[in-house]
């Protein structure tokens, strides 16, 4: 078993949070050129450890490519990385990374500030948390660890409407924060067409049209 960090936006915590998001959708770090014969996940060795890898073969020409996952291979667990804060002053007058256990811990994605504490210690003043990146956070301040149930690769545009429900996309209500035009791609009666939404927001116009190669990664939230 192998422990990886997981980056997450607010909305997707939440649904982590709600137990409505089971899977993810990462796109492949090497996407075919043309269309492969075949991509599959598949179990095999690399050094001493099982890693799922996509391979596929280019048509017309005597060669292949394959691409890891960077996600692990089921059993594997992910610990979620999202945006947080520390408390502005430690009692003890050190840094969070030397001692951690006098830190209080506050997630963005809970959306409230915290009731004390955060103040500055020029002017006493309350001050808004010094937000951090969810990319900088420590391990140690991970609240939601996950286990990989399943590893494959799709096209993107192959996702079902259940897998769709599965992203956590029914948790987001109008898909509130991601400046889609007044919920006007929520999903209604097809949960896919709001997952294409979230992920042309993200990933940029025509990112969908681009119908990409992804990991599709499924699991399940264990107690950390």
């Amino acid at each position: 078993m192998k422990e990886r960090p997981i980056l997450f936006s607010a909305p997707m915590v939440r649904a982590l949070l709600a137990g409505a998001k089971t899977q993810t959708r990462r796109a492949l770090s090497t996407q075919p050129t043309g269309t492969p014969h075949a991509a599959q996940a598949s179990l095999t060795k690399s050094g001493s450890r099982p890693v799922f890898y996509a391979a596929w073969e280019h048509p017309g020409a005597d060669e292949s490519t394959c691409c890891i996952c960077p996600y692990g291979v089921p059993g594997d667990q992910l610990w979620c990385r999202e945006a947080h804060a520390f408390s502005v002053v430690d009692p003890e007058g050190r840094h969070w990374n030397d001692d951690p256990e006098n830190w209080d811990v506050i997630y963005r994605a809970d959306e409230h500030q915290p009731a004390g504490g955060w103040r500055d210690t020029n002017s006493g003043k309350v001050i808004a948390p010094p937000w951090r990146p969810s990319i900088h956070m420590p391990r140690w301040a991970s609240r939601i660890l996950l286990e990989v149930t399943d590893v494959r690769v799709e096209r993107l545009q192959d996702i079902s409407e259940a897998d769709a429900l599965a992203e956590g996309i029914e948790h987001l209500p109008r898909l509130e924060g991601y400046g889609l035009p007044d919920g006007s791609h929520y999903h209604g009666t097809d949960p896919r067409i709001s997952y294409w939404s979230l992920w042309e927001f993200i990933n940029g116009a025509g990112s969908v049209g681009a119908n990409p190669w992804v990991w599709c990664v499924s699991f399940r939230r264990i107690t950390p």
